[in-house]
Parts: structure tokens; sequence; C-alpha cells
């Protein structure tokens, strides 16, 4: 596996964790308000699928992976005391964020591919 794509995995798989810790902790360890829920969401499963996209998954499968991971988390945090899962916004947020995230990483990558031909 080429050094660039080992670095992807890595740092993809660390932000998948940080945002099971974040949606897995229990209510009464959080902040009482946080704000921009949705922002957070969009942007957490935004990266995760820029990330996924960035280790050398086809866009379809980063975007999926990254909604199943969404809805997965979500009804995982049914178990979790003091916590609300399910959220259909929250579900539509972290999906149009992977949507975002990997369109962002396809830019990122074309552009990248048309500097390497210009050299």
């Amino acid at each position: 596996m080429k050094r660039g794509r080992l670095i992807a995995v890595a740092l993809t798989l660390g932000w998948a964790l940080a945002i099971t810790w974040g949606s897995l902790t229990p209510g009464s360890s959080l902040p009482s308000d946080l704000p921009w829920d949705k922002f957070n969401h969009f942007v957490g499963y935004g990266g995760l699928a820029m990330g996924l996209s960035l280790t050398g998954l086809r866009p379809r499968w980063a975007v999926g992976l990254a909604i199943l991971y969404g809805i997965a988390v979500e009804y995982a945090q049914l178990a979790v005391p003091g916590r609300s899962g399910g959220d259909w916004a929250d579900i539509l947020a972290n999906s149009l964020g992977a949507v975002a995230g990997t369109l962002f990483a396809m830019l990122i990558r074309g552009l990248y591919r048309r500097r390497l031909a210009s050299c």
C-alpha cells in the first residue's frame, strides 16, 4: 500500500473513532447545549466520506459506507443513557455531509491529477 493511502486510511479510522466516541458518550458527560448540532453532523460525516474517498474507494462506496455508518451510530445511541437516537434530521445531516465530502474529495483528486499532468 502506498504511503499516502496508508496515511489516509489511518486518518479516516481515527476520524471514525472520534465520531463514535462523540456519538456514543452518555448524555450526562456532554455539554448541555452543543451549538450547531446539524452542522457538526454535516462536517463529521463529510470528513469521514472524504477520507474514505481518498483511501481509494469509489465515490459511491464512500458515500454509502459513510451513510450506513451514520445510521448505525444513530441507532446505537438508543442504548446510551441520556441520548436519543434515530433522529432523521441527524441522519439527513450525516448523509448530506457524506455527499459533500465525497464531492470535495473528487475535486481534490481531479485538481491533483491535472497538476501532475501539467508538470
